[in-house]
């Protein structure tokens, strides 16, 4: 009888169907925080703040393929001048596609916009319209040129796999806002899963409560198996208590006899995270609650919007009810769909700029419409950037040397840019900016010092700015 209950056990710890899988990931929020732990010990019952925080929850979206500077947010009047001319590097760089050809101009025009004079790109009209509430990053910069380890590098601090991502370190830190729903969501491209698949969204060595919580915003209904199937008559909410009461009787008994095994800690609390989902998730998703206004201002009625508009309007939806980090990516991995452009960059760029720049700018006043701008932090950003030389005769390569990221709403000062490119556009030459520095200055916000915020792992005190990162006080009101 021993050795039937421990293989049933096993059993529930090790599978799980529907939202119990899912939901795995992420439960516990708010009372599974620590700072300075070894993974497995018991987790403290508050969370890591070191200084009074101006944020409260981020949307972060991620432009997956490298999105070109030079051809959205840097101008560079140089490449027109120098425009047919070879004087790219000789020998092809590490990461580089193909050995770099001429020096090539954007085919897009720029101007002026707003009292800051920020120079934008004709493929975002509507961004440009709001340039004055942005803080830029001008000469963002990374150790890589390729799309896995740049993607990682970008979300956890690491070229490599197994640590824990951004939004993973922030639950880990501070837990939930909101008993019935996820601390860490993320909202991927309706077309898939962007370079590294999940491991964009790992938890690392952290618990796996931290684990970032994927939904397809394209299905119906979004968050599968929450409800039983009608023709389960048995089903009743009555039996699902009755079932939760004894799952949590027999996890329990085994979380007695194995206090180190998180994983089951997760499980256990994967059941009651659904039950309470069972009354928010389906008010949460239900974007017919909208508007027809709100509907069209984030582009739902535009084929060419309507994925990217329906998951920004998701996410403010969520950050609204409490979910403290979502994530929002545009663009699959791949060669195509993407802001990857290497074989034509007047034909390929436009199409993405169209899909996420309307709703991008919906999402911003629609969040300070309502007063989430206080509280609320919104972080666009990339893997690396592209070459000004061109791919072939149209394309442009991957390129690490600069790239550019924005910032919008709490504790961000508007209208202001940190550092500068050099005259192509092809390396970071004044106020480098890494990874470390964003994720120290987006720690900070949240009221914490990433050089406290830490996992000891494997003898090691672990932390998502790894040795480096300051915070860039030069955008921070």
């Amino acid at each position: 009888m021993k050795t039937e209950i421990s293989t049933r056990r096993q059993l529930l710890l090790r599978s799980g169907g529907g939202f119990a899988c899912l939901a795995l990931s992420q439960l516990l929020g708010r009372d599974s925080t620590a700072v300075g732990a070894e993974a497995g010990q018991n987790f403290k019952d508050f969370p890591v703040q070191h200084h009074p925080p101006k944020v409260k929850r981020i949307i972060q979206l991620f432009m997956t393929g490298g999105a070109s500077p030079m051809d959205t947010f840097d101008y560079k009047p140089e490449l027109e001048r120098l425009h047919g001319q070879m004087l790219g590097p000789k020998e092809k760089p590490e990461g580089f596609t193909a050995p770099a050809g001429a020096i090539m101009k954007s085919p897009f025009s720029f101007a002026r916009h707003g009292e800051s004079g920020r120079w934008v790109s004709s493929v975002f009209p509507e961004q440009a319209k709001l340039v004055d509430e942005m803080a830029f990053l001008m000469a963002m910069t990374t150790k890589t040129n390729v799309h896995g380890p740049g993607t990682y590098m970008m979300n956890s601090g690491f070229l490599l796999p197994g640590f824990p991502c951004m939004g993973a370190w922030i639950s880990y830190a501070l837990g939930n806002l909101t008993d019935d729903l996820p601390t860490f969501v993320v909202l991927p491209d309706s077309r898939g899963l962007p370079y590294n698949q999940k491991g964009c969204f790992s938890p690392g060595f952290l618990p796996p409560v931290h684990e970032g919580i994927v939904i397809d915003a394209t299905a119906k209904p979004a968050v599968p198996d929450l409800f039983p199937n009608d023709r389960f008559t048995f089903a009743s909410r009555g039996a699902d208590q009755e079932g939760l009461d004894l799952l949590r009787q027999i996890n329990q008994k085994y979380a007695d006899g194995h206090p180190g095994d998180d994983r089951l800690e997760a499980r256990i609390a994967s059941y009651e995270l659904a039950a309470k989902m069972q009354l928010s998730a389906p008010q949460a998703f239900d974007l017919s609650q909208e508007s027809s206004s709100v509907h069209s201002s984030y582009g739902l009625d535009q084929p060419a919007t309507e994925d990217f508009g329906r998951r920004c309007l998701l996410a403010r939806r969520l950050v609204e009810r409490g979910v403290r980090f979502v994530q929002v990516w545009s663009g699959p991995q791949g060669a195509v769909n993407n802001w990857d452009n290497h074989g034509n960059i007047e034909k390929d760029l436009p199409p993405m700029a169209l899909s996420v720049d309307r709703p991008i700018a919906a999402l911003l006043r629609d969040l300070k419409s309502r007063g989430l701008d206080q509280d609320t932090l919104i972080i666009w950003s990339t893997e690396f950037g592209r070459t000004p030389f061109a791919q072939g005769s149209l394309g442009r390569d991957h390129n690490g040397g600069s790239f550019v990221t924005w910032l919008w709403g709490a504790g961000i000062e508007p209208g202001v840019a940190h550092g500068q490119s050099d005259d192509w556009g092809y390396q970071a030459v004044e106020n480098k900016t890494w990874c470390y520095d964003l994720h120290a200055t987006v720690l900070h916000l949240l009221g914490i010092d990433h050089t406290r915020l830490s996992m000891r792992q494997n003898g090691i005190d672990r932390r998502l700015t790894d040795v480096h990162g300051h915070v860039v006080q030069d955008i921070l009101a």
